[in-house]
C-alpha cells in the first residue's frame, strides 16, 4: 500500500513538473483557436486530463511541450465540429483584459484589434500553424508532429498564413509579421 502511494505521488510530481508549466501556453493557443474563452478553458482542461491519463505512455527525455500541444490539437479536432457549429459568443470584457502576444508587441489597442481580426479570419489550419510558429516558437518539424502533417505542409501553411495576414493588414500593422532574428522554420531547422 505504501509503495503504491509513493509511486502515485512520484508520478503526480513528475506530471506536475513536466506538464503544468506549459498550461499557460496551452491556454494562450486554445483561446486563439476556440470560439470563446470557456471553450478554450475546456479544451485545455480536457487536454491536461488526457495527458494525465496517458502519462505512462510519455517517453522521458522527449519534448513534453510538443506532446501536450499534440494532445491539445487532438482534443480540438475531436471537438472541432461541435465548436465550429456553435455561434460565437461575444465577450463583455474589455480587449485589454486579455494579454496576448499582439498587445505585448507594442501595437496600439486599435492595431491589436485589427491583427486579432485578421488572425480570426484565417482558416483554423493556417491559424494553428502561425500560432505555433510565431507565438509558441515551435520549429516546423515540431509543428508537423503536433498537427500530424508533413513538414512541407507546415511550411506551405505558414507561408500562406503570413501572406494572408500581410495582405489583410496595412503596412503599419504588418510589423507583427516582419522578419525577426528567428524568422522561419527553415532557419531553425538548419541549426
Amino acid at each position: 500500500m505504501i509503495r503504491s502511494l509513493r509511486t502515485a505521488t512520484s508520478r503526480q510530481d513528475e506530471f506536475q513538473r513536466l506538464a503544468l508549466p506549459h498550461s499557460a501556453a496551452l491556454l494562450r493557443v486554445a483561446r486563439r483557436i476556440a470560439s470563446d474563452r470557456a471553450t478554450a478553458d475546456d479544451l485545455v482542461q480536457e487536454a491536461l486530463l488526457r495527458a494525465w491519463r496517458s502519462f505512462d505512455q510519455f517517453q522521458p527525455g522527449t519534448n513534453a511541450r510538443a506532446w501536450l500541444f499534440r494532445i491539445l490539437f487532438n482534443v480540438f479536432y475531436a471537438h472541432g465540429r461541435k465548436i465550429r457549429l456553435e455561434p460565437p459568443i461575444a465577450s463583455l470584457e474589455s480587449p485589454s483584459s486579455e494579454s496576448g502576444p499582439v498587445q505585448r508587441s507594442g501595437l496600439s489597442p486599435l492595431d491589436a484589434v485589427e491583427v486579432n481580426r485578421a488572425l480570426v479570419e484565417l482558416s483554423s489550419d493556417h491559424r494553428a500553424v502561425i500560432l505555433l510558429a510565431i507565438v509558441e516558437g515551435f520549429t516546423c518539424r515540431e509543428i508537423g508532429e503536433i498537427l500530424s502533417v508533413p513538414l512541407g505542409t507546415v511550411m506551405s501553411r505558414l507561408s500562406r498564413a503570413r501572406q494572408v495576414l500581410r495582405d489583410k493588414l496595412t503596412p503599419a500593422k504588418s510589423v507583427f509579421l516582419a522578419p525577426t532574428p528567428d524568422p522561419s522554420c527553415i532557419e531553425r531547422e538548419a541549426s
